[in-house]
């Protein structure tokens, strides 16, 4: 029979692609890990690895072991989640990870009501963008992930993961001052061409769904501030330094402090959801997590609406 924590090593190197990234996430000296491995391919009696540079890659083989590794994992996470529902009461760490405006607007009343029903689940919360945590949820790094996907920029969605919707987070174009949208959404984004923007930075999400919003609109936006931290886009608009475009959830407890404009129809909303690993979603801390994160969009899409 294999050995499963060597199978779980092979499966490491799957998802984070080199033996030095599985010793970090394992707390490992590669050396050690590359000696585990050494000994699955023992076992199993053909190569498992191969150079490619100075990476390895797995054979296809090693796909054949990772994909009932897969199963294996699932299987014992079915049953984790079985004896926890035997229980009477939750205990235990569960890992979450959260993006920012998620993270300050649903967080806080989440966990106010985990701590009064589930006192003794302790939940560990780690801000971190999707497009890193929805991997890490994958390499069992995270138990849950609060993630968001853009109008027109659907995310992959893995079969190993199942994802729950959550709530649907308008967006807005915000500008330091009054403006008149009368002639309409798409003139109002127009007639910003020549104004410095704020934006998240290359490579995500949120970035790529603004640059086609402002070129569907017929022109190239002056990205002066990059960051994915949208408080400070925020202050750079108050300031009168840079025009954004912001969700309603950062005006979670308080009134807009900057001008607010509709975007043009079908870019108005970001769907906001939860994703955990396809077969966990039974686990009583999970459902407890999803339903107090339920009640706290609920309730700040309330604070929005008054």
């Amino acid at each position: 029979m294999f050995d499963l924590h060597r199978l779980r090593l092979l499966r490491e190197l799957k998802h984070r692609g080199t033996l030095a990234a599985v010793a970090a996430a394992l707390s490992y000296s590669p050396s050690s890990v590359s000696q585990q491995l050494s000994q699955l391919e023992a076992e199993v009696g053909v190569r498992l690895l191969e150079p490619i540079g100075r990476r390895v890659r797995l054979t296809e083989q090693a796909e054949i072991l990772v994909a009932h590794t897969e199963a294996v994992l699932k299987r014992l996470e079915r049953a984790e989640a079985d004896i926890a529902a035997s229980l009477t009461d939750l205990t235990g760490t569960l890992r979450i990870a959260s993006f920012q405006t998620a993270t300050l607007a649903l967080i806080p009343g989440a966990l106010s009501i985990l701590r009064d029903l589930h006192p003794g689940l302790r939940p560990h919360v780690t801000q971190m963008p999707p497009e890193t945590a929805l991997p890490a949820l994958q390499a069992r790094d995270f138990d849950l992930v609060i993630a968001e996907e853009y109008p027109g920029n659907p995310n992959p969605r893995p079969a190993e993961l199942e994802q729950e919707d959550l709530l649907d987070d308008s967006l807005r174009l915000a500008l330091p001052e009054p403006a008149d949208d009368a002639d309409g959404p798409t003139a109002s984004l127009r007639s910003l061409a020549d104004r410095p923007w704020a934006m998240e930075p290359e490579g995500t999400t949120a970035r790529h769904w603004a640059m086609t919003l402002c070129r569907n609109a017929g022109f190239e936006p002056d990205v002066r501030f990059e960051t994915t931290d949208l408080l400070i886009h925020l202050r750079l608009v108050e300031q009168g330094h840079a025009v954004a475009l912001l969700p309603d959830l950062v005006w979670i407890g308080q009134s807009p402090t900057v001008t607010l404009r509709q975007l043009p129809r079908g870019q108005r909303t970001r769907r906001i959801f939860t994703a955990v690993r396809r077969g966990r979603s039974r686990h009583p801390a999970i459902r407890a997590c999803r339903h107090a994160l339920r009640q706290a969009a609920a309730a700040a899409t309330a604070s929005i609406d008054t």
